[in-house]
């Protein structure tokens, strides 16, 4: 390796996240002439990464571990990286990484430190004890890591900035925009929606958390099935044990042993996946600029969301998708079923999400506007 190259670190917790939202990111990266590696949990995508020509540094912190002599050996871990690796940009992604991360780049004085914050997530977002007790630990946290010279926070949507800002915990010159992880064109292609008869396919692909709005999208479909419309509610996705916010396997298998809704659990092909939708929904809490909605936009469906940040992001009400309050299961089954009695609408809307998708959200914008920050940052 040649001195003259500028390495980029990446901290990222979970390796499938690193894969799905980073690495054409990463990729681009080594292209434009940096040294990149990626510190992350290695499970099932460690080739991939290294087949990409990123070096992997496989860590051993974990979203949920409550242990505080293992979240201390997480620290060091990072620190002992850092030491080593001598990057010059450190891009931490998530909240974990960012608070982890931020004190290790502190502690080894790395020149610059870029924390994508892709949601305010759980902490922010639920209404548990759990998450009113960690709200004021981690705004101090954030008021003092994020706020230090060359230290820079990646927001998504500009609702998440206003709140931070205005509430004193980042500083104004702190904030950069830049709008979701982006979406493949190519692999998300326009397709016409599926040919469904009288039982259009209404679709949640996430994973199978709370506070994603799974739980609202059942009680829509009962409604809906209640009232005699006729449809098929599909669920894809998982659980994350790692998230608080997890439904339990056997919380949706009872669910889809009701006959309630499908569960076809965690699928490869998204693009294929959508392809099978009539309409795509997503009844989340709270967003950054959630992956899939851009996902759908742009193959061309048309979507039922939340009136929430993130999700109002790529959603405009009326133009290519439904905006509906967060939990609400009445206001959702309304809008659901507007969109199930009106083909000609779903279609008018899915064209003009597509056009949505490509005029501000294709991935190769985003990677663009982060590079453009390294090149910023490093000069």
């Amino acid at each position: 390796m040649s001195s003259s190259r500028k390495k980029i670190l990446f901290l990222v917790t979970e390796d499938w996240y690193f894969c799905s939202h980073r690495l054409p990111l990463a990729i681009a990266a080594r292209e434009a002439g940096y040294d990149v590696c990626v510190a992350t949990r290695v499970q099932a995508h460690g080739d991939r990464i290294r087949g990409a020509g990123l070096t992997l540094l496989p860590i051993s912190m974990r979203r949920r571990s409550k242990n505080p002599f293992s979240e201390l050996k997480a620290i060091f871990e990072l620190v002992n990286i850092y030491r080593r690796e001598k990057p010059d940009v450190v891009h931490h992604v998530a909240l974990k990484p960012v608070l982890y991360g931020s004190i290790a780049a502190w502690l080894v004085n790395v020149a610059v430190s870029v924390n994508a914050i892709a949601g305010l997530g759980f902490v922010f977002s639920s209404q548990s004890k759990r998450a009113e007790l960690l709200q004021p630990v981690i705004r101090t946290l954030f008021r003092w890591l994020l706020n230090r010279d060359q230290s820079y926070v990646i927001l998504q949507n500009p609702d998440d900035a206003q709140m931070l800002v205005e509430a004193g915990i980042l500083g104004r010159d702190r904030v950069v925009l830049i709008r979701g992880s982006g979406v493949d064109l190519q692999q998300f292609n326009f397709e016409p929606e599926p040919i469904s008869g009288n039982r259009p396919v209404v679709m949640l692909v996430s994973r199978m958390l709370w506070d994603k709005g799974v739980g609202e999208f059942v009680a829509a479909a009962k409604i809906l099935q209640n009232s005699g419309v006729r449809a098929d509610f599909v669920l894809v996705g998982e659980g994350d044990s790692d998230n608080p916010a997890c439904i339990s396997t056997a919380h949706l298998e009872q669910w889809r042993d009701e006959g309630v809704v499908e569960w076809w659990g965690r699928l490869g092909d998204i693009s294929e996946v959508l392809g099978q939708a009539n309409i795509v929904c997503l009844p989340s809490y709270r967003e950054g600029l959630p992956k899939v909605l851009l996902e759908a936009a742009s193959k061309g469906r048309a979507i039922v969301a939340t009136d929430v940040p993130g999700c109002r992001e790529v959603v405009r009400q009326g133009e290519n998708g439904v905006l509906v309050p967060a939990r609400d299961p009445e206001a959702l089954a309304k809008a659901i079923e507007n969109l199930i009695k009106n083909v000609e609408l779903r279609e008018s809307m899915g064209k003009r999400g597509r056009k949505i998708a490509e005029a501000e959200f294709s991935v190769d914008k985003v990677v663009d506007q982060t590079l453009a920050l390294y090149q910023e940052l490093l000069n």
